[in-house]
């Protein structure tokens, strides 16, 4: 009997050690999240943003390098300042955003995974698809975990949760997702430099 118990304390005491990663909502409700991107050719330089971000990243602070999860972005909300230009980009001869209307990373987990306090930076491993092109990608990350900062950000201190702030800085080629291939490289760069600073909430019921 005496043995049965502690059996059953030790098997209780080890699942509640063995916390379940978090689930953090990415659709920001500020409306703040953006991806910018710039394209930086000998003659012309494009440089735009986008805000439409969705998905969900599940994390676990103790245990990070098992972070998952997928993004979204909406291609119809990439914008430049030439209006003309946002049209071309969201056109058939480049994103498709009529077949093609989202570009997706599917993350399959951290390496290289160094932590300070509840800040980390690591290597995140997943498949980037675009243009329905899809390629492994390594993308050097910066993750901050805010524990109780849910209610802060979005004015409602009352409100409890988690944020998880996810920032990076990486370069993609578009030749490697058949975006116009070796067409007007002298006005539009191969080379599309990414700069992402997002925030994802796990509001607490």
């Amino acid at each position: 009997m005496k043995k049965s118990v502690l059996l059953s304390l030790f098997a209780f005491a080890s699942s509640a050690l063995v916390a379940a990663p978090t689930s953090f909502d990415f659709k920001d409700p500020k409306g703040v999240n953006t991806i910018q991107f710039k394209l930086d050719a000998p003659l012309e330089q494009i440089a735009g943003t986008t805000n439409g971000i969705t998905g969900k990243i599940a994390f676990d602070p103790a245990a990070p390098e098992s972070t998952s999860g997928t993004l979204t972005v909406d291609v119809a909300s990439l914008t430049v300042p030439n209006k003309m230009m946002s049209e071309h980009i969201q056109g058939e001869r480049w994103l498709d955003a009529a077949k093609h209307g989202q570009i997706t990373f599917e993350l399959a987990g951290l390496s290289d995974v160094q932590k300070s306090g509840n800040n980390y930076t690591a290597k995140a491993r997943g498949k980037l698809t675009i243009k329905g092109t899809a390629k492994d990608v390594t993308v050097p990350v910066k993750l901050s975990y805010l524990p109780g900062a849910f209610g802060q950000r979005i004015n409602k201190p009352e409100l409890k949760g988690d944020l998880l702030v996810v920032r990076g800085d990486f370069t993609v080629l578009r030749s490697d997702y058949g975006i116009n291939s070796g067409q007007m490289e002298d006005k539009v760069s191969n080379e599309i430099a990414l700069s992402l600073a997002i925030v994802g909430g796990a509001p607490q019921s």
